[in-house]
């Protein structure tokens, strides 16, 4: 009888502690009283509080199991407010899932499963939206940028990054490993002037280059097809009515892509080259902000298949992509459309 009094108490307990739990986090970021403001929600949460609630009701809205419900006992299960929270800070600051159970109050086994539907849902509500190519009207303003700039018909930079995987299996550690002499796999990406990624290509072998990359990726499928956009432009009283990226000097010379200079051999070509270099790292920053807002893409990678693995690096790059449609302020839509060039979405 004492044992059985002693397992209540303690169940009681731990009910009531996992209800302050809950009081607290609501105390802390979500209250009208809140005790941590919008500035250190924005650098914890990595975006400001009013897209985290859009992100909350939209996901509560398609998936009802990350709504507030009752278990069959008839107690409340977790809220959203939890639910998000876990999976934010996994992705913000790479935690492990069981160390998030001391503030959100989740097991392990039930973090990683809402932890995969927060991805797979982000990619299914999101990314018809910013996991886009570039529409006639997101060309122009690119368009517009780029020749303030010095780079007419230029509508982004083109490059690679290796993600580490810790967990790759043993029998395919082989294929994954290339020049940095451990098992990685390589994300593509095309960023513009503001780091917006327009193309995302990920779960390439680590053994490969950028070359074979570029083989296998489908950025420039739209133009071998026929699809993409027709653009006309004129630079020094040429006509041109095909865009192209900046690449570094591993990609081939195609009409597409435009290299800088290796060896410049006169002041022109050293002027170009320091122009290009220069705009070239617009996807080099977007390396850095994504591996420096999600520091789960910046360690090693836990996790066993490449499927989760591009879920979660795809789930990181809508974040992304939203994250600087709320916050940036941008005064393209300002700009005089005067520039020569014409866009037609059909060829």
């Amino acid at each position: 009888m004492h044992q059985v009094a002693v397992k209540l108490q303690a169940d009681v307990t731990l009910i009531v502690r996992g209800s302050n739990v809950f009081r607290r986090l609501m105390r802390d970021y979500f209250d009208p009283n809140l005790v941590y403001n919008a500035r250190i929600f924005r650098r914890r949460y990595r975006m400001q509080p009013r897209l985290f609630h859009r992100i909350m009701g939209d996901i509560v809205r398609f998936d009802p199991s990350f709504a507030l419900r009752r278990d069959s006992f008839g107690q409340l299960s977790l809220s959203p407010e939890q639910k998000l929270t876990g999976a934010m800070r996994m992705l913000a600051y790479g935690s492990p899932a069981d160390q998030l159970d001391e503030y959100v109050r989740m097991g392990e086994s039930t973090f990683m499963e809402f932890f995969r539907k927060f991805c797979n849902n982000i990619i299914n509500m999101y990314g018809a939206t910013y996991l886009r190519a570039p529409t006639p009207a997101d060309l122009r303003i690119l368009l517009r940028k780029a020749s303030s700039r010095g780079f007419p018909g230029m509508i982004g930079s083109i490059d690679c990054m290796h993600w580490d995987w810790r967990n790759c299996p043993s029998g395919w550690a082989g294929q994954y490993t290339g020049h940095m002499h451990r098992p990685t796999i390589i994300l593509e990406v095309v960023a513009s002037y503001n780091t917006w990624i327009w193309h995302a290509f990920f779960g390439t072998l680590g053994s490969n280059n950028d070359i074979n990359v570029l083989g296998m990726s489908p950025v420039f499928d739209r133009i071998v097809n026929g699809s993409a956009p027709h653009v006309r432009f004129e630079v020094n009283g040429h006509a041109y009515d095909q865009c192209y990226y900046l690449a570094d000097g591993i990609y081939p010379s195609w009409s597409t892509l435009v290299k800088t200079f290796n060896n410049p051999r006169s002041n022109k070509e050293a002027l170009f080259a320091q122009h290009q270099e220069a705009h070239r790292k617009d996807v080099e920053r977007a390396f850095g902000i994504i591996q420096t807002r999600w520091a789960i893409v910046r360690g090693p990678a836990r996790a066993w298949d490449v499927v989760t693995l591009n879920n979660i690096m795809l789930t990181c790059i809508v974040l992304h992509n939203m994250i600087i449609e709320d916050e940036q302020v941008d005064s393209d839509d300002e700009m005089d459309d005067d520039l020569d060039y014409e866009v037609h979405a059909q060829p």
